[in-house]
């Protein structure tokens, strides 16, 4: 996705009003006074005992410790939060403003088939909930890439931790960015103010409230997401007269696609590649990134975990439905007028938007009430950066790599520094992102690869019992070296013009005035290396199978671990079913809590 500063000539007459503002500020003075009651102001009375269950796969998960009851508390939430406040914090992490301002034009583009990922978000879920977390849970980690530290050498874990705190550096830019750019575009205020006040006031109520603040900011942020897009797609819906006629259109401009089973995996989304590359990336995001993990391990035991994934999965796959009907009702608006090809917008960015404007633009305070949303999903997506990288690099940087351990006040210092640290680094890095052309994609292609790469090796020590620290290690290199070979390879063909977009048909006979449709440049694409013209779906899949699959080989050849030496409860329970618990270790594996060292004993 490309992003310009350039504000629309389509928006040039519209500007925020007094209504607008109020909406926009209300709902986030409101989102963050939540934050801080409950996160800061609210103390617990009494200590209240974690819900427990009777059933056999849902231990109890022991709270963690961080040297004090008061870093428990900031940084996990004593380990007792409630199903609904973190199942709603999951979907705040999970809906981004990419994903409101991105999914509605991938369908306008592309047409339904990417509707699908519903059925991929819902798969993951399961796999979320009944292959990885038994793992964490029977493990008690603070951070997931603890696991990394107890199943390998050390080393891997650091590499995995460091890399971590890197991605989140590249990717939450881009997160402050995209809100601050649409309320520029609608209010004209000065976009580096925005992006300054957004992370300031990200930061202060992170610093306060701690994990506790974050999850129930969440929940009011989840909401005005949800109603901001639900009533957008619902009065847009209402100017509709006939329903038939919209219908009609959709399948006239080839929007309705949903059986597309063409085997090729250059077309951009087909049933397979949907479902398959779909699942395979977001249980690389739900599964074991630190950033879910987190919220995971903050709930009493397995089964409440259980059960906030799935309000999670139902709530996303929700969203992403009202999302996708978004960019149905987008196409039906503009099907006889490109706003792109007729040049009213500079990018596909810019056509959510235009759409809101346009269609709702005239009733107060709906335009206010959209990029309060907007905002919502980059507080959100900003406040569990925060929290998770310096809980990170507490437990995995400090403790794990330089083996230290601090006390509670050098603990505060290091996490509420690391916090503020991170919040100017952010404010440089989206300067930095405005100011040089091609950075946004650098930095979403080295995420992207990066957690293909981490989830592959989560993947291999969870399901490959023989695997070793050499076979991971080579894993996880041939991976990053892969994707990212492939990811670059196919950004710079596309850029030098080798690859097309393959958008579906669209038509500018509508458009006011002399409006010329840009010519089709005549590409042989079949001359474009074919990992080139892989359509990006299977960049994820390729990645973890590459770990997997590699790193199964030369553990076999190098030394494959004796399973008899492995803690059973380091393996997927799925793996139990066809390995009798007889072939693992049988002695208990410890965690020592002080010294944060991992051993079998």
């Amino acid at each position: 996705m490309a992003f310009s500063q350039k504000r629309p000539a389509s928006m040039d007459t519209f500007r925020f009003g007094t209504v607008d503002y109020t909406v926009f500020m209300g709902g986030t003075i409101l989102s963050i006074a939540i934050g801080l009651y409950f996160g800061w102001i609210k103390k617990t009375k009494k200590t209240v005992e974690p819900e427990t269950s009777s059933a056999s796969d849902s231990p109890e998960i022991t709270m963690p410790n961080f040297g004090s009851k008061k870093m428990n508390e900031y940084l996990m939430g004593s380990g007792n939060l409630k199903v609904f406040p973190v199942a709603m914090s999951l979907i705040a992490s999970f809906i981004s403003g990419v994903a409101i301002l991105g999914t509605p034009a991938e369908i306008y583009n592309y047409g339904t088939q990417y509707f699908l990922i519903i059925v991929a978000i819902s798969i993951q879920g399961l796999v979320v909930a009944y292959v990885y977390m038994p793992v964490f849970s029977a493990l008690q980690v603070r951070s997931s890439y603890e696991y990394l530290g107890m199943r390998f050498h050390p080393i891997i874990r650091n590499i995995v931790s460091i890399m971590f705190v890197i991605e989140v550096l590249l990717y939450t830019p881009f997160v402050v960015y995209v809100p601050a750019l649409a309320l520029n575009q609608a209010s004209g205020l000065d976009i580096h103010m925005i992006e300054l006040v957004t992370i300031v006031v990200c930061v202060i109520y992170t610093l306060l409230g701690g994990l506790k603040a974050v999850v129930h900011t969440d929940i009011w942020q989840v909401a005005i997401m949800f109603v901001s897009v639900l009533v957008v797609a619902i009065l847009a819906t209402c100017n509709i007269t006939d329903m038939g006629e919209f219908f009609e259109s959709l399948a006239a401009g080839g929007r309705l696609i949903i059986g597309n089973t063409d085997p090729s995996p250059f077309v951009r989304n087909t049933v397979w590649s949907v479902l398959i590359g779909g699942s395979f990336y977001w249980t690389s995001i739900a599964a074991v990134h630190q950033t879910m993990v987190h919220r995971y391990m903050s709930l009493p035991n397995l089964r409440m975990v259980r059960f906030s994934i799935a309000y999670f999965v139902v709530g996303a796959v929700i969203f992403y439905t009202v999302l996708s009907f978004l960019g149905l009702l987008i196409y039906h608006m503009y099907k006889d007028c490109d706003p792109l090809s007729a040049g009213h917008i500079m990018n596909n960015d810019q056509l959510v938007p235009l759409f809101v404007v346009q269609s709702v633009g005239h009733i107060y305070g709906m335009p206010g009430l959209f990029i309060a949303g907007l905002f919502g999903a980059g507080l959100s997506s900003l406040s569990v950066a925060f929290n998770s990288t310096s809980l990170v690099i507490l437990q995995d940087i400090v403790r794990g790599c330089f083996k230290m351990q601090p006390g509670e006040r050098t603990s505060t210092i290091i996490v509420k520094s690391t916090i503020v640290i991170m919040g100017v680094v952010i404010f440089g890095s989206v300067i930095l992102l405005e100011k040089v052309n091609g950075i946004l994609s650098i930095c979403m292609s080295l995420v992207s690869i990066a957690t293909s790469s981490t989830f592959g090796m989560f993947t291999l020590g969870m399901l490959v019992p023989w695997a070793n620290t050499v076979g991971t290690l080579v894993g996880g290199i041939a991976s990053f070296s892969l994707t990212a070979w492939i990811t670059f390879g196919t950004q710079i063909a596309a850029a030098s013009g080798q690859l097309l977009t393959h958008k579906l048909p669209m038509s500018l006979e509508g458009c006011p005035g002399n409006v010329t449709a840009p010519e089709d440049v005549g590409v042989d694409e079949e001359q474009v290396f074919p990992l080139y013209r892989l359509s990006f779906q299977w960049i994820n899949p390729i990645g973890v199978l590459t770990v997997v699959i590699v790193g199964s080989l030369v553990s076999l050849v190098t030394r494959p671990t004796d399973i008899k030496s492995l803690h059973s409860d380091l393996i997927s329970p799925v793996i139990h079913r066809f390995l009798p618990k007889e072939c693992f270790k049988q002695r208990n594996l410890h965690k020592n809590a002080g010294n944060d060292i991992s051993t079998i004993t």
